[in-house]
């Protein structure tokens, strides 16, 4: 919860349409908005790639063989989200460069995540508090995606494309939590 109100305090006090029209000056980009949703998605997932760095660095610390499934399986859940910073990206620019730099920087916050712990949160990090850092990091995905992913992919024609990758993704997701 805390995650969602401090992004909705950031959201708020820096409002979007100052974001879109600094984008819109001087630039090439043919929908701002979708550039804006991009950038967003981009800094979110930089914050949510963070501790996932710090808990591969702590599993793989404590149990090799833990710590080498736990980078598979987020490496894996990391094919989606590189779509979802690249997609907007990409059609807002018609720029594979852009759409690729905009991935690997959200992307590059996992291994500096394993950085930081080691040479300075080892001491200070336990379950416990990644616990409380994982939740605060959910937060903040859970209102990024209702408030730019949600809505930017009804921007387009496909209203009901979005409403069918909607619920098969919490088909998925909720039969992997059932069955695994």
């Amino acid at each position: 919860m805390l995650g969602i109100i401090a992004l909705a305090i950031v959201d708020f006090t820096f409002p979007h349409h100052y974001l879109e029209e600094k984008i819109g000056e001087n630039t090439k980009i043919a929908d701002t908005k979708l550039f804006s949703t991009g950038l967003y998605v981009t800094l979110g997932l930089f914050i949510h790639n963070l501790p996932e760095g710090v808990a591969v660095f702590l599993s793989t610390s404590s149990d090799l063989r833990l710590g080498v499934l736990l980078a598979i399986a987020i490496a894996i859940h990391n094919i989606p989200e590189g779509i979802a910073v690249s997609a907007p990206i990409y059609f807002a620019t018609l720029s594979r460069s852009k759409a690729i730099i905009y991935s690997f920087i959200s992307g590059i916050a996992e291994p500096l995540g394993a950085i930081i712990a080691y040479f300075i949160l080892r001491p200070y990090i336990n379950q416990g508090v990644l616990a409380y850092i994982f939740s605060f990091v959910a937060g903040v995905m859970v209102y990024i995606s209702f408030d730019e992913l949600l809505p930017a992919s009804f921007r387009g024609d496909h209203g009901h494309r979005a409403i069918l990758g909607i619920i098969t993704g919490m088909v998925i997701v909720s039969s992997s939590l059932l069955f695994l």
